[in-house]
């Protein structure tokens, strides 16, 4: 027993002796790491600029605040270049400063930007700088050490970085363009490098995000364990083109995919061509599926954007496509940039909803628009479309075929339609131009907007062949529709509060009219409150939305944040999830989901309404700003703001940036200044304003 004992007992000492070994002797390569790299990491300080940079998320209202505290950059050139994070220039500062360890504060000046990976190259008078030694990409491994290093607020160079100690988590993230690590990583430490055990340099820490773009994006990961580094081996391979003072960025095609919610099941196969892209350029045509980039397979647009991920403006790759089951090979294809912002281009009228006729019942005709010009009245039907010259107009399914239609095409694109009078029953043919989608609303949206027939199939469509099902066989067709039946009895209606979702164990809210009807299509409103006001304004928004949901068919909803006090951008995708599982029981207009809040919450609605695009296609905001930089607009995935701003509000200048940004994008903006107003909500007019705007929001 006592033999037992003393075995056990020596056998835990020498363990306990091991893990003492192996703790003292990662702390001295981590030191010794540490003093090898620390010649190559510089002190970054700025002085001027604005006070806010618009944030990558939403957590602390519509923006970040400038720091005070220095930041990282790293040696790239013995002749005074310095690569660091964009992220400590969002503010545009007028003055930057650069310490080199053993050497005088120099002032620095901007060389160029690397817009795909967030990096910037800096420029300051010396020579004969301490280069860093790379770690080869081709050797990260997952689960190595690494340590994430920086400058602090000690103002003596001389003493060691910061550290942070951590993994290798992942390779390839961002499509494909950076090392993630675990170590903690925030704006102390961005721009400075993240390093092997051996003091060799892994990458340069910079914020990103997979969705969000800017110099910003990402920050709201900050010391969360989910950290990122741009390889430095890819770096050095771009400094001398950054070196000749022009910005560079990420390498497109110039194409939207059909099912741009499908990452990962579905084969890339274009819905829209960009103007003036590469793809345009090379002939590339709604239809095609993208089946080799470079010889590499592409299945999904999940591998698709990691193969491009990584390319630049200027770069070629080798292209394969399928067209009417033919392949085609395009070699050489020269990756442009970000596309021109074009407006989307508008018919002018507003479709009727719910209707199982064939074509386009026109509910409102826009004034001083081509369809006005040309004729078309309410009640008119559109049952054929196309290109002035060209193939034989064709058949007009319903509202959505012909709003993709229209959106594929060219603002000044000369059009024909062919048209079923309502009075008179004769048809005729009207020649259009297209012009840019308007932002003028109607005093007044002539009403019933709904034939309330959404549920009765389509006419003329043919059915699809079913199998005899066996004798005593319930046929198969029947039980997803059982199924359905049995969500529509428990689809709850009126004001609920508390409710969970037991998927991703987030609280929400919603109010469902009282009167709702399974064969009318319903809008959603997405409410995301307000900082501390998580489920708590339940009531106050059903009494002011309650009837307008009940009289243009509208579901309200309000999704609570995790904490129920302020958002952070990271619970997106679980909001996501619980919207759409929220939502199933009901008829859901997916043309008129629009995301509304006011402060944080209104913050976080632009952040969703460029990070949710599968799902959301409007977005009203109070008081908020907007996180980032805009995204592009896409024509399969059509967005339209709303922004509202009192004029005592201290954030109303930023807001007005907002405006301007979305402006330069296309896209259509409503900006309305309240007068004798700071924070508070809407008034009366501008509710009802909004009203019109949300009945608006699926015109073509």
């Amino acid at each position: 027993m006592n033999r037992s004992f003393a075995l056990v007992s020596i056998f835990a000492l020498a363990t306990l002796v091991s893990a003492q070994d192996v703790n003292d002797a990662y702390e001295k390569a981590a030191k010794e790491a540490s003093a090898t790299a620390a010649p190559w990491i510089t002190k970054i300080e700025t002085a001027g600029g604005r006070e806010m940079a618009g944030g990558g998320g939403p957590k602390g209202g519509g923006g970040i605040r400038k720091g005070t505290g220095p930041t990282s950059g790293l040696v790239v050139d013995k002749g005074g270049y310095i690569i660091t994070s964009s992220f400590n220039f969002a503010n545009n500062p007028t003055d930057i400063f650069v310490t080199v360890p053993g050497k005088d504060r120099k002032v620095a000046k901007v060389v160029a930007k690397d817009t795909s990976r967030s990096l910037t190259l800096l420029k300051i008078d010396a020579t004969d700088l301490a280069m860093p030694v790379g770690f080869p990409k081709k050797d990260v491994l997952v689960g190595q050490m690494s340590l994430a290093l920086g400058r602090g607020n000690d103002l003596d160079t001389a003493k060691p970085p910061t550290i942070s100690t951590g993994i290798v988590s992942a390779v390839g993230r961002i499509w494909g363009k950076a090392i993630q690590t675990d170590a903690k990583v925030s704006p102390v430490n961005y721009g400075g490098p993240l390093v092997a055990l051996d003091g060799r340099v892994l990458g340069v820490l910079v914020p990103l995000s997979p969705n969000a773009d800017g110099d910003t994006a990402g920050v709201e990961w900050y010391d969360s364990g989910i950290g990122f580094a741009i390889p430095l081996e890819d770096i050095l391979a771009v400094i001398p083109r950054l070196k000749e003072g022009k910005d560079i960025g990420r390498g497109m095609l110039g194409f939207t995919p059909k099912q741009p919610e499908e990452m990962y099941n579905v084969r890339v196969v274009v819905a829209t061509v960009a103007p003036q892209s590469a793809a345009e350029k090379i002939g590339l045509k709604a239809g095609d599926t993208i089946t080799k980039v470079d010889g590499k397979i592409i299945d999904n647009f999940s591998e698709l954007m990691h193969t491009l991920g990584p390319k630049y403006q200027g770069d070629t790759i080798n292209l394969a496509i399928e067209r009417d089951g033919k392949e085609m090979a395009f070699d050489k294809v020269t990756l442009g940039g970000t596309a021109p912002s074009v407006s989307l281009a508008f018919l002018g009228i507003l479709p009727m909803r719910d209707d199982p006729e064939p074509g386009v019942e026109v509910r409102y005709v826009y004034p001083n628009t081509p369809a006005e010009k040309a004729g078309l009245k309410a009640g008119d039907r559109i049952v054929k479309f196309g290109p002035a010259a060209g193939p034989p107009l064709a058949a007009v399914a319903g509202p959505a075929q012909l709003a993709n239609s229209v959106r594929a095409m060219q603002v000044g694109a000369d059009v024909k339609v062919e048209v079923k009078r309502a009075v008179g029953d004769k048809t005729e043919t009207l020649a259009f131009k297209l012009v840019p989608l308007s932002e003028e609303l109607p005093e007044k949206l002539p009403m019933p907007s709904s034939k309330g027939k959404a549920l009765e199939p389509k006419k003329g469509a043919k059915e699809p062949k079913k199998d005899e099902p066996k004798k005593d066989e319930p046929k198969k067709d029947d039980e997803p529709k059982k199924e359905k039946e049995k969500e529509e009895e428990k689809a709850p209606k009126g004001l609920l509060v508390d409710q969970t979702n037991e998927a991703t164990g987030r609280n929400y809210w919603m109010y469902v009219p009282d009167n709702y009807d399974k064969n009318k299509s319903y809008g959603v409103i997405v409410w995301f409150h307000n900082t501390g006001k998580g489920g708590k304004d339940s009531k106050d928004m059903k009494k002011i939305w309650e009837e307008y949901c009940d009289s243009a068919n509208f579901i309200l909803i309000g999704p609570q944040s995790k904490t129920g006090n302020e958002w952070v951008a990271t619970e997106l995708e679980g909001v996501v999830q619980t919207i759409n599982q929220a939502l199933q029981p009901y008829t859901v207009d997916r043309s008129r989901i629009v995301v509304h809040g006011m402060g944080n919450g209104g913050s976080m609605a632009l952040y969703a309404v460029f990070n949710a695009r599968e799902l959301v296609r409007g977005c009203c905001v109070s008081g908020a700003v907007l996180p980032g930089n805009a995204k592009d607009n896409l024509p399969n995935q059509p967005l339209a703001f709303y922004l509202v701003a009192g004029d005592k509000d201290p954030l109303l200048k930023e807001i007005k940036e907002t405006n301007e940004k979305l402006k330069a994008k296309k896209f259509p903006t409503i900006f309305k200044e309240l007068k004798e107003f700071g924070k508070e909500y809407l008034d009366q007019p501008t509710l009802q304003n909004i009203c019109i705007w949300l009945d608006s929001l699926d015109r073509i």
